[in-house]
Order: C-alpha cells, then sequence, then structure tokens
C-alpha cells in the first residue's frame, strides 16, 4: 500500500538500516513446518497484535499526522494478512483459537524506556525490529514451503513486512535526529538478538 511509504529525502541525508543480529537457525523452520497448522493460528494472532499496535499509535500521538495516516494505513494492511491467514485456517479444516502468550514481545517490551520522547522512540524502533523478525522468518517458510500457494502467500507478507521496518525508521527519523535513532536503534537490535536467540522452539513466529 502506498500509504505506507514516507518519503524523508529531502530531510535526512542517510537513514538507519534494521539489520538482525541473530539469524533464525533452520530447526525453526523445520518446526513451524511439522505442525503448521498451529502455526497458523499464532500467525492469525500476530497480525490481530500488530493491527492493535498501530490503532494504539494512532491514537496516543493524534498531534503527529504523518504517523496517524501511516498507522491507520498499517492497521488496514495487518488486518487484511489476518484476514487471509484466517481463511487459510478455515480452508485446512481448523478454527481459530485463543491468543497464545507471546514471551519474545513480553521480553522485549520490558526494554521500553519511561519518559515520553525516549518511550515515543522506543515505540517506533521495536515496532520496526519485530516487523523485520516478522520478514526473516515468513521468508524462510516461503523458501522451504512445497505447497505453491502457501509459498506465494508467504512471499508476499514477507515483503509487506520488509516495508514495514522501513516505515518505521522512516517515521523515527522523521520525529528524531537519524544519530540518535541509529544509536538507539544498535542498543534494540543487540537487545533482540538476545532475546530471540534464548527462545525455545516452537511451532509459531516467535
Amino acid at each position: 500500500m502506498s500509504g505506507l511509504t514516507l518519503n524523508l529525502s529531502a530531510e535526512n541525508d542517510t537513514f538507519p538500516v534494521i539489520t538482525l543480529r541473530f539469524t533464525t537457525p533452520a530447526d525453526w523452520t523445520a518446526t513451524v513446518l511439522a505442525d503448521f497448522d498451529h502455526f497458523l493460528l499464532d500467525h492469525a494472532a500476530a497480525e490481530k497484535k500488530a493491527a492493535g499496535m498501530a490503532i494504539s499509535m494512532a491514537s496516543h500521538y493524534p498531534d503527529k499526522p504523518e504517523l496517524v495516516e501511516a498507522m491507520a494505513d498499517l492497521a488496514v494492511e495487518e488486518m487484511s494478512h489476518y484476514r487471509e491467514v484466517v481463511k487459510l485456517i478455515h480452508a485446512r479444516g481448523g478454527l481459530t483459537a485463543a491468543d497464545e502468550r507471546d514471551p519474545y514481545i513480553n521480553e522485549l517490551r520490558k526494554h521500553l524506556r519511561k519518559g515520553s520522547e525516549a518511550y515515543f522512540l522506543d515505540r517506533l524502533l521495536l515496532g520496526g525490529v519485530i516487523e523485520a523478525r516478522g520478514a526473516e522468518r515468513f521468508g524462510l517458510i516461503a523458501d522451504s514451503a512445497s505447497d505453491d500457494a502457501i509459498k506465494r502467500f508467504y512471499t508476499s507478507i514477507s515483503r509487506s513486512e520488509e516495508r514495514h521496518r522501513t516505515l518505521f525508521t522512516d517515521l523515527a527519523c522523521r520525529y528524531f535526529a537519524a544519530g540518535t535513532v541509529d544509536a538507539r536503534l544498535g542498543e534494540w537490535l543487540d537487545i533482540e538478538a538476545e532475546i530471540a536467540a534464548r527462545q525455545p522452539l516452537r511451532a509459531a513466529l516467535h
């Protein structure tokens, strides 16, 4: 969706880039594909939570019109992904279920700083890092799936997540100096790598 792209080239010469510092092992992909129906339930929950996060951001920062518009577009796109995953669950004879606890997300949220400006920057960067992890892992599924329809679907989802992580860093650079964004992003990438590395293997996105 074009509404998810910000062009800030006139305001910043360089942009911080989210490059994950932990690579998901092949065992994760094998675990997911071995219990794909359970993974789909977790994926649906993740899309629903992502839409809720976008709505929350728009609600908390109504004085930032660029952010509000971007988050409105993001919420719509994440809910469209949720709808498609739900259709896939139903087509495979399953039903959606109550959301399960996500230890990865909960651990990450413990590192959000207090103070309005610090918290705002952290929410943006955390959003970008989570989207980057999703892009990586959806891409792994696309690369390994034997079903052509599943492969096409997860290729498309992975590309969407790639756009989303750029969206969050672009927004961060709209409201904060690029150097400030880059320095905190480096800290978040270290935090995320440590948390991701110690998560047990399970048929879930995180």
